[in-house]
């Protein structure tokens, strides 16, 4: 199994994780009900993802990413669900900064609360997990306030003291924002998206700079690198991807791209969503993607790619050639 470190924590971790925004299920997020909008990926069966997650264990994926308001708490609880008896076994990532209701699987966001609802915050999914520590705590407020920030982070410090948490950071793809964390004692990571056609080198090279890890969410670019979608393509009223119609002409060039990667994609045996991941593997020793799943074949799939290693820096180049040429302006 290809391990890494998890930043300055010093955590060994699989290469990639699994994470877990799909298997919480329906939910809709909004600043109210009446103008919320579905936030999920769709139906789920809770008793398929506790076989998902029990593969990627067996198959050596210890690493796993999830949200409180991933399912309005739904995620955790199934994470929490497989997990018993097997804690020892896993390092789990989980983020907070919103307000959840479980029961109306409703979320919403005030970031006023977020200093003061954080030790509830904790509590929360310490109980949903079914743990009594945290691994990785991460803020998910991607434009939060720099100066709560630095009062939120010594916050999150005496939380470690304390043993809820063992480390924290912050998902954003704002690099002034990670700044402010970067520092940090306890500061293990930073989440930001990253995949063949969207980097961000400049906080790649802050995780380099403050020895910090990257864990790597849409590391698929929400399924479209997997090569399964074409611009006829349609999802349920539940599921994030409806809001959008991949008739657009962003989504159809996209969709041209991927075409154009298929063969380095693919080169040596690999599925398309391996060589999505093999391409970040590749890219940054730092990194870590954390594809999503609901069910144990994309489990499977998905750590097959550490069989085939990271794409060697000559493959890199090429993706990168190809993005450019049929991307020239980033989208």
């Amino acid at each position: 199994m290809v391990t890494r470190k998890l930043g300055k924590s010093g955590l060994e971790v699989s290469a990639i994780g699994m994470g877990c925004w799909a298997i919480g299920g329906p939910w809709r997020m909004g600043p109210s009900k009446e103008e919320s909008y579905p936030a999920g990926w769709g139906q789920i069966n809770d008793d398929e993802s506790i076989r998902a997650i029990h593969a990627a264990l067996d198959l050596g994926i210890n690493l796993f990413d999830t949200a409180a308001n991933y399912g309005a708490g739904h995620s955790e609880i199934v994470l929490g669900k497989a997990l018993a008896g097997r804690r020892a076994q896993a390092v789990i990532a989980t983020k907070f900064g919103h307000i959840v209701n479980e029961a109306e699987k409703f979320v919403t966001g005030d970031n006023d609360q977020i200093l003061k609802n954080v030790r509830q915050d904790v509590e929360n999914s310490l109980r949903r997990l079914q743990t009594d520590y945290i691994d990785v705590y991460q803020l998910h407020e991607a434009g939060y306030d720099l100066e709560l920030a630095l009062t939120l982070r010594s916050v999150l410090e005496e939380l470690v003291s304390e043993g809820k948490i063992r480390w924290y950071g912050w998902s954003t793809d704002l690099v002034d924002h990670a700044h402010v964390f970067a520092d940090g004692p306890h500061c293990a990571s930073i989440q930001f998206r990253l995949n063949a056609v969207a980097d961000n080198p400049e906080m790649r090279q802050l995780c380099a700079d403050h020895d910090l890890a990257g864990l790597n969410k849409d590391p698929l670019n929400k399924g479209i690198l997997t090569g399964k979608y074409n611009s006829q393509s349609t999802f349920p009223q539940d599921d994030i991807r409806s809001q959008v119609s991949f008739e657009e002409d962003r989504i159809v060039r996209r969709l041209n791209t991927v075409d154009a990667l298929r063969d380095i994609f693919t080169a040596g045996g690999r599925t398309m969503a391996q060589g999505a991941i093999c391409y970040i593997l590749g890219l940054d020793e730092r990194m870590l993607p954390i594809p999503g799943f609901k069910n144990v074949k994309q489990v499977q799939d998905n750590a097959r790619a550490l069989q085939f290693g990271p794409m060697s820096a000559e493959e890199v180049a090429q993706v990168q050639a190809i993005v450019a040429e049929h991307e020239p302006q980033e989208a």
